[in-house]
Parts: structure tokens; sequence; C-alpha cells
């Protein structure tokens, strides 16, 4: 097992996954780990910029490292845009890393791989493949001098934690830790937010994974009906989103449209919960991280690779081409609520 880089100084470690929101998530417990077999390492990552707040919430990553390619190339010809992206790969360089790990293996993620600077010997680790469903790009194995192979149905929140063992020698062997630091008690409440509410993520990039709308209506008359009925908030994304939000707000008593939030917002409304019910999608996973009561519902992905499996306050409900009924996800809502 490695204990510490070559000299006696402590490891420095980057990590390289840039994005999605769901997936930048399910790489934390990365950071724990590392963290448990080496207190000493100095983690740095590599993060799409509308992503940085969430990482920042693990005090464990030294260095936030912005790479912003979804807005440089709506710009490459401008200077200034052209300026960053030097900017971007001069800060990737500043430093000598020991490890350099890219779980999202793809071009891109390669390229940055492949950009880093290592210490003499020192190991640029990837996958050998990618799971089931993925969109890994096997070409990003050429910037990698070791790439560890995992099983095709390797959970999400797994295949990051088992690149990693594999390559500084522990087991894989804890539930998963996703480090986040705990909320400030003079965390202030934003003027949208009540003090206690229901959220409904119901929104995401694909129609197919979507809970129809007439299943969200009649969920939320029926927690309307609860003893102690709680506002249900409805966030939004897009134009898209927006007009689905209004459509359920319009057939529920007792919702409450939100305005565009930002991404810390979003995960500020995720946290602070009471009770979250929400589809495949980043916010859902966020708010079963936080151990908030979540009702994760699949109705077009494979559960068993995101689903929330760390906490007995989250429930999975449904698979791909079988979404789960309105009172499934309405009893599990109850069981949730009775025990918190």
């Amino acid at each position: 097992m490695v204990t510490q880089a070559r000299g006696g100084k402590p490891l420095n470690i980057l990590l390289v996954r840039v994005s999605s929101l769901g997936d930048v998530l399910h790489n934390l417990p990365m950071v724990a780990d590392i963290a448990r077999h080496f207190p000493d390492a100095n983690i740095d990552w590599v993060v799409e910029e509308g992503f940085v707040s969430l990482v920042r919430l693990n005090p464990r990553v030294r260095t936030i490292i912005p790479f912003a390619l979804r807005r440089w190339r709506k710009s490459l010809g401008k200077p200034e845009t052209r300026a960053e992206i030097k900017a971007f790969f001069r800060t990737l360089r500043a430093q000598e890393y020991d490890y350099v790990f890219d779980t999202q293996g793809l071009l891109k993620t390669g390229v940055i791989m492949g950009a880093a600077r290592v210490v003499k010997g020192g190991r640029k680790v990837g996958m050998a493949n990618g799971s089931e469903g993925s969109g890994y790009e096997g070409v990003s194995r050429i910037f990698h001098n070791l790439s560890v192979p995992t099983d095709p149905h390797t959970h999400a929140v797994a295949r990051g934690r088992i690149v990693a063992g594999a390559a500084l020698g522990y087991p894989v062997d804890t539930p998963a830790d996703f480090g986040l630091a705990p909320l400030a008690a003079d965390t202030p409440r934003p003027d949208w937010m009540p003090p206690a509410y229901t959220v409904f993520f119901h929104g995401t990039a694909r129609d197919a994974k979507k809970w129809a709308p007439q299943h969200w209506i009649a969920l939320g008359r029926a927690l309307a009906d609860e003893p102690a009925p709680m506002p249900i908030l409805l966030p939004w994304g897009s134009p898209k989103e927006k007009a689905e939000a209004e459509q359920l707000a319009a057939g529920l008593p007792n919702a409450q449209l939100l305005p565009k939030l930002s991404m810390a917002d979003a995960v500020l409304l995720a946290r602070r919960a009471d009770l979250v019910i929400g589809v495949d999608t980043g916010l859902t996973h966020i708010a079963a991280a936080f151990v908030r009561p979540t009702v994760e519902i699949y109705a077009d992905s494979p559960r068993w690779k995101t689903e929330g499996n760390w906490s007995p306050r989250i429930i999975n409900l449904g698979d791909t081409g079988a979404p789960p009924t309105v009172a499934q996800v309405l009893t599990a809502a109850r069981t949730l609520l009775a025990g918190a």
C-alpha cells in the first residue's frame, strides 16, 4: 500500500471529474476514502465551473480548478476565451502530482489528465472500461499509465472509489461518505424558503426519465390531505421545466413555484428539505447524499446505477421501463415522514 510520496512528503492528488451534477456528486466519496487512508494528502479537483459550489462543500478538497468548456466552446475565436483557456492550463500545470485520477473516461477529461504534470514515477489512473450505458470513450485510455477495470454493473458511487483504492492499495469496504460539511447554524433562509417543506424534483433533461404530470398532481393532493401538510416547492432549471412546474402548480392546492435558483441555492433547497421526492437527477441524488428523507423515482434508467443505498432515509422505487405507481410513492413518503 502507498503511504506517502517519495521523500516522506504528503501525496499530491488530482481528481478529474468535470460533469455532470450527479456524476460530480457521486465522485465525492473518493475524497473521504483517500483522506481516511492518507490524512495528510493534498487533494485537488478539476470540475466544470457550474459545479464548483458543490465540490467546495467538501472541506478536504484543497484546490478547485474550474473548467469552463461549456462556455468556452461558444466563443473559441475570442481573445479573452483563449486567454482563459491558457490560464486554465497554466493553473493545472502549476503543481506536480503523485497521482492523477480521471473517473469520467472521456476524451476531454483524458486531455486534462494528459496535460497535468506528475512527479517522476507518478501515476495517471483511469478506467479500463465504462459501465453499462455510460458515455465512456475508450480513447481516454491513451492518457493513462494505469487503467483499472470495473464490473460493467458497478454503482456510480463505487466506481471511482474502486479505481482509487486499486491504485493506492486500500480496500473499499466502508459505506459511502460524501464528506459534506454541516450547514452552519447561522446560514440564513432565502425569502422563498419556508420553515418546513416538501420538494418535488420533477425535471430532468431526458423526457423518458420523467414521471407523468398526473402522478405528481395526484401525489401532491394526497400529501395535502396529511394531518400536517407542508408546502410543496417546485424548482425548475429551464423554460421547458418552468412550464412543467407551472402545470403542476395549477393542479396542486399547496404548491409554490420557485424562482430560478443558482446552483448554490438549489443545493441548499435539497439539503434543508423535510421530504424530497424526485426522479433520477442530480438534485435528487444531492438530497440523498445529505441524508434527507428522499424518495428516488426511476422510470427509464437502471436503478442499480445510481440508487441511494447508504441510508434508511432513502427509498428507491421503479426501474427501467417500470415507473412506480402513485400509491407506492405515497407509501414511501409516509414511511419517511413517520420516521423523521
